[in-house]
């Protein structure tokens, strides 16, 4: 499960700093005039300049996945091609673990792509007369890596990604999502820093699409590596990203994580983009959880537990540890049958099987734990601590209130 409240505060890896891409005729002078500041269609029609990238400024930290997201010639595949300076920025600067890339020669910027970056392009960029094998240890050929280490390293990779068996056939006998593994394999085989995926998985059909975007999500898990993941797809960036980048017509109009994006969009433009989005799909367990009126805990006796529920007309409660840990939930119906049974502990009348869920838990994941309790679902930290709980009817107000937000923006 993604954590996105970290990465903002996270180092950075990539960092963009006022940078423009201009297409025609002397582009570096039309920074220094008055139509600097007019509409990408206004320069196009005056100057017959092409604004691709405006004035932007962001931040990719180490480990994050980065998505940028817009409709087709917003400039975002520019913008990615112009990280590596496979198209040439007309202003700004392109830091890389500190470094300018703007600045760099011929000779840094070929050791750049062939030791600390690696793009995964749409169309796979497979070469069809090589075998799986050889597509897959290509950048390790091409840095000089001895033939007999650079297969070891390929085989480890093709197993990563599921494509053991397949080694010595040629592209054309794989399916589109299995070269496309084959695509993602040859950009890993080189253990890049940094991953620039260029809309990989747009051209699959929906299922593999979905099953890619998976695959992406377990592999980022286990190898966390920084990526720039470019998309046209709203559901596509709201499921990968950590935090996501919205372009249109060469600018950055909103940087946030899904949640934000969803809940709190930055103009029209935005809220119209997202406006079918499912708020089940982004929202989490954090931003509707609440505390319980009251805890019980370990220490306290059949008796103290009971009498605490009465005093506060509650039927049943969490019960923690010292340290704050859950151990379960009691009722105040198993408590009166442990002290006629004269018992001492709580322990033994702690509700079996409890669902729980963490802070980041998607809102639609916690629809099936709701349905197999009839208690609150506890929320937990990553060492088992209780930090809130989760009602039935918050998930279902929660809901509500998005689609009554999605109607008001609908009115005029």
């Amino acid at each position: 499960m993604k954590n996105n409240a970290s990465w903002p505060n996270g180092e950075a890896c990539i960092e963009v700093n006022e940078l423009w891409k201009i297409f025609g005729h002397n582009a570096e002078q039309l920074l220094h005039s008055e139509m600097r500041s007019a509409t990408k269609a206004d320069i196009l029609e005056k100057t017959g300049h092409v604004i691709a990238a405006r004035d932007i400024s962001f931040k990719v930290n180490q480990g994050e996945l980065f998505v940028i997201m817009g409709l087709s010639g917003s400039g975002k595949s520019t913008l990615i091609r112009c990280i590596l300076r496979l198209i040439e920025p007309t202003r700004g600067k392109i830091l890389i673990n500190g470094n300018d890339v703007c600045s760099y020669d011929e000779s840094q910027l070929i050791d750049l792509r062939r030791h600390t970056t690696s793009m995964v392009f749409q169309h796979f960029g497979l070469f069809p007369h090589r075998s799986v094998i050889d597509n897959v240890a290509y950048g390790l050929k091409v840095r000089g890596v001895a033939k007999e280490e650079r297969y070891a390293q390929a085989q480890k990779v093709i197993a990563r990604v599921g494509l053991q068996g397949w080694e010595n056939y040629p592209p054309s006998a794989l399916s589109g999502g299995m070269q496309q593994r084959v695509g993602l394999a040859r950009a890993l085989a080189t253990d890049p820093q940094i991953l620039l995926m260029d809309e990989p998985f747009s051209g699959l059909d929906p299922l593999i699409r979905r099953q890619m975007q998976d695959e992406l999500l377990d592999l980022q898990a286990e190898v966390q590596k920084t990526i720039l993941f470019v998309t046209h797809d709203l559901h596509e960036a709201l499921k990968l990203g950590n935090r996501i980048a919205i372009m249109r017509d060469g600018e950055i109009i909103q940087i946030g994580t899904p949640e934000e994006v969803i809940t709190t969009p930055s103009d029209s433009y935005v809220r119209e983009f997202v406006m079918d989005a499912s708020p089940a799909k982004v929202l989490t367990a954090a931003s509707i959880m609440e505390q319980p009126n009251i805890l019980l805990y370990e220490w306290q006796g059949p008796k103290a537990a009971l009498a605490t529920l009465r005093t506060s007309n509650m039927d049943d409660a969490f019960v923690v540890t010292r340290t704050g840990k859950l151990l379960g939930l009691v009722t105040m119906e198993r408590l009166v049958e442990v002290i006629r049974g004269k018992g001492n502990s709580i322990r033994e009348v702690l509700e079996p099987d409890l669902p729980t869920c963490t802070a980041d838990t998607l809102v639609e994941d916690l629809f099936p734990l709701a349905v197999s309790t009839r208690y609150p679902i506890p929320v937990l930290d990553e060492r088992g601590k209780f930090t809130g709980e989760v009602h039935t009817s918050s998930i279902l107000v929660s809901m509500i209130q998005e689609k009554e937000v999605e109607t008001d923006a609908r009115v005029p």
